[in-house]
């Protein structure tokens, strides 16, 4: 991808923000015990960075997984996508099971998470969100 000359700071800021506040209540979340909400929201959190920086450059946005998201912001110079997809890998494993009972054979999801689970998406969470401003950056 070529990098366009133009940023739309405005729509960045806008899904950044967004992103913020995710990362915020994921870490509520936590707080209160409530740890599969907490990694749902920390995944939220890096999708709507990652949307962020590809909508401030005038990209295709679309889907849920950050993982493939990356896909479009490998030849910003000032990415660190190894980094960038390891958090994302770490933060796409929450999307579904986080959420929904039948992703597992017995039990419900909030069984499933904990205090430790909770604090790796928050790094992750925050790992997205850092790089995603690096790569602000380059604009």
């Amino acid at each position: 991808m070529d990098v366009p000359e133009f940023f739309n700071a405005k729509e960045f800021q806008r899904w950044y923000d967004q992103a913020e506040d995710a990362l915020r209540s994921a870490q509520n979340d936590a707080k209160s015990g409530d740890y599969n909400w907490c990694c749902f929201k920390c995944q939220q959190s890096g999708e709507y960075a990652l949307k962020a920086l590809l909508r401030g450059y005038g990209q295709p946005a679309y889907g849920h997984s950050i993982l493939k998201l990356t896909e479009n912001l490998e030849e910003l110079a000032m990415l660190n996508i190894k980094e960038l997809k390891a958090a994302a890998r770490c933060l796409d494993r929450h999307y579904i099971p986080s959420r929904y009972p039948n992703a597992y054979a017995a039990g419900s999801p909030f069984e499933f998470y904990d205090e430790s689970t909770a604090r790796e998406a928050i790094g992750a969470a925050r790992k997205v969100l850092e790089l995603v401003n690096i790569g602000r950056g380059n604009q």
